[in-house]
This record gives structure tokens, C-alpha cells and sequence, in this order.
């Protein structure tokens, strides 16, 4: 494992990036490497960082996955969140922008000013994705023996880091093959998200896509939209199984522990051949 404790930008705060060497990949020094980028990195390897004591179990679970030869060797990028600014960064911007947009997110500042006291900053997903693009990638690229072309170019996260997987992908359509999204906080872009995919979905054949979601706590209210957004991929021609899956999980939670048990379902969706 790699530690950049304090990784540099133009466009957002500095934070931790971790990368994760799959088994081998010291010693083959000829072979180039997939890429999965993951949000909320200090809860991918380390129990002492992560939220509860518990990781997603990313290091465990992979290596048994490329061991079993299920998916390939693979690099992992763990990009860490900034506290407060976690918000802002994961919370798609483009949805926003039309007038409709704006006044819904407005209702968002209203009810978080309500339920928490405090205000909730304006989306500032692009510049965090700028940071993806111009800056992040093309460190790993330069630095680690990757294969850096859409179809080896993978990104997830849970939660609202599910949501800005998802937008990563519609918005640089050229440089993501697939979005793993685990119980993805849909409530975030309630009204406005839906208009967006019409818009900004890639065409089906060229991208995959996984959601998932359990039945209790936060996940309890994700199925009406999470059916609304399977529609609209159904419609577009994303074919299940193949292009596009989407799991329920009945008894799973909003946590660290339910998405460990199932990662290596979006795992081997995303980066099997």
C-alpha cells in the first residue's frame, strides 16, 4: 500500500490517497493494471480510520477475487473524503443548474438548516471531478503501470459517493468504463436526477453500471427512486446482467459491514472480462 497523506490540487482541498498494489504486481514488472477509483478511502483498509472500527474490506475481499481468477488483477485508488466538505464534493452539479434545480436544491439548505442547524454548501462535485481528471489520474497513470483506457477505468463508492460515481461517469463518458454505486442516497437529487440520466447517460454497450441497496436505516427509502432510475436504463436499452445491474439486499443496512458483505458482487460485475 502507497500513502500520499497530503495529495495537492488546484481545484479542491488536499487530502489522503491511498493505492493498493494487487498480489504480483512488485514482481511482474511488464503487465499494466485495470484501475478502480473508490470515495471515502478511510474506510476501504483500515479499521483504526474507518467510520464504526469496520472497512469495506477492499484489500481482502480483491485478492481473493483475482486469486480465484474471477477478475483481474487490479489497481485500487482509495480517495479520502474532507469531512464537512463531503457533501458539496459527492453531490452531482449539473442536475442543479436548470431553474427547477435551484429551487430544489434550496429545499435541501431548508431542510438541513432544520434538521442539523446548519447550512449546506452548493454542489461543488465538478471541481472534485476536475481534480479526478486532470490531476489524480494522470498521477496514477504516470506513476503506476496502469491500463489507462475507459474499458480498465472503474469508479465507486457508497452513499453520496454513490451518486457521484454515477455523475463521474455521465460526465466523462471517455474516461470511466464503469460506476459501482452501493446504496446510493437518491434523496440527495430527488426531482432533478432523473431529468439529468435523460439527458446525460451514456448509450448503452460501452459502460456498466451496478447499484444495489438494503431494507433498513438510510436504504429503507432508496427502492421508489432506485425503480424510477431501472426504468429509465431499461428504456435506454442497458441490458440487466450484462451492461447494467441492480441488487436489493433485504436486512442490509447503511454501513461499513453490509456493504463488506457484497462488495464482490459489483467487484466481479464491474472488472470481470
Amino acid at each position: 500500500m502507497h500513502h500520499y497523506p497530503a495529495f495537492a490540487s488546484r481545484f479542491v482541498p488536499s487530502r489522503q490517497v491511498d493505492v493498493w498494489l494487487p498480489p504480483g504486481y512488485e514482481q511482474d514488472a511488464h503487465s499494466r493494471f485495470p484501475v478502480l477509483y473508490i470515495h471515502d478511502g478511510q474506510n476501504l483498509f483500515d479499521p483504526r480510520t474507518a467510520y464504526g472500527g469496520i472497512t469495506w474490506g477492499v484489500a481482502e475481499t480483491l485478492t481473493r477475487l483475482i486469486a480465484d481468477g474471477a477478475v483481474p488483477p487490479t489497481i485500487v485508488v482509495g480517495v479520502w473524503n474532507v469531512g464537512a466538505r463531503r457533501w458539496p464534493e459527492y453531490l452531482p452539479q449539473r442536475p442543479f443548474a436548470t431553474p427547477a434545480g435551484q429551487q430544489q436544491l434550496r429545499h435541501i439548505h431548508q431542510q438541513f438548516q432544520e434538521k442539523f442547524g446548519t447550512a449546506v454548501a452548493r454542489p461543488e462535485s465538478d471541481n472534485y471531478l476536475r481534480f479526478f481528471i486532470h490531476e489524480l489520474k494522470p498521477f496514477i497513470d504516470q506513476n503506476y503501470r496502469t491500463r489507462p483506457e475507459r474499458a480498465t477505468t472503474f469508479i465507486m463508492g457508497s452513499s453520496m459517493g454513490g451518486l457521484i460515481s454515477l455523475y463521474a461517469l455521465c460526465e466523462y463518458p471517455g474516461t470511466f468504463g464503469g460506476a459501482g454505486c452501493l446504496s446510493t442516497h437518491w434523496p440527495a437529487v430527488a426531482g432533478v436526477i432523473l431529468p439529468y440520466l435523460h439527458a446525460f447517460l451514456p448509450a448503452p454497450g460501452q459502460h456498466k453500471l451496478y447499484f444495489d441497496y438494503g431494507t433498513e436505516a438510510l436504504d429503507a427509502g432508496y427502492e421508489p427512486y432506485q425503480i424510477d432510475v431501472d426504468t429509465l436504463l431499461r428504456q435506454r436499452g442497458y441490458t440487466p446482467g450484462q451492461d447494467w445491474l441492480t441488487r436489493k439486499f433485504p436486512g442490509a443496512d447503511h454501513n461499513e459491514a453490509s456493504w463488506q458483505q457484497r462488495l464482490h458482487i459489483p467487484l466481479r460485475f464491474l472488472l470481470q472480462r
